[in-house]
C-alpha cells in the first residue's frame, strides 16, 4: 500500500483487514479513522505497528505486520480525518469483535503479577 504524501508513519504501520461485508458498518461507526484501503475482498485500516501485542484479533480479522496485505491493487477509500495516518487500534478491535459476535480475548504477560 502506497501511504498518503505528508502523512508521516511515525510509529511504523502495520494493518489490520476484514472482509468487505463488514467494511461500511466498521467505518461508519468509528470515532476516529486513519488510512483505509479496500479491494473487492477485504478492507484494510493501518494501525501503529505492534497493534497486536497482547491482544487476539478475532477471526475473520487478518493482522499484517508492515502493512503488507495481499497484491490484488487495494485502493485508499477514506483519507485519514486528522494528521494521523493510524486508527486507533482498541476501538477498531472492539468493534470487530461485536461485528462478529467474537467476544474480546486480552492476553495478559506472564510476568505481570497481582500482590493482592
Amino acid at each position: 500500500m502506497t501511504l498518503p504524501a505528508g502523512l508521516p508513519a511515525t510509529l511504523g504501520c502495520d494493518a489490520v483487514g476484514v472482509p468487505a461485508r463488514y467494511g461500511f458498518r466498521i467505518l461508519s461507526r468509528l470515532p476516529a479513522k486513519g488510512c483505509v484501503y479496500a479491494d473487492s475482498d477485504w478492507w484494510w485500516w493501518l494501525v501503529p505497528a505492534g497493534s497486536d501485542l497482547d491482544l487476539l484479533w478475532p477471526m475473520p480479522a487478518c493482522y499484517a505486520d508492515g502493512a503488507t496485505v495481499p497484491d490484488r491493487g487495494p485502493r485508499l477509500i477514506h483519507h485519514p480525518d486528522g494528521g494521523s495516518l493510524y486508527t486507533p487500534p482498541i476501538p477498531l478491535y472492539l468493534l470487530i469483535c461485536q461485528l462478529t459476535g467474537i467476544a474480546p480475548s486480552w492476553s495478559r504477560p506472564s510476568h505481570v503479577r497481582s500482590t493482592l
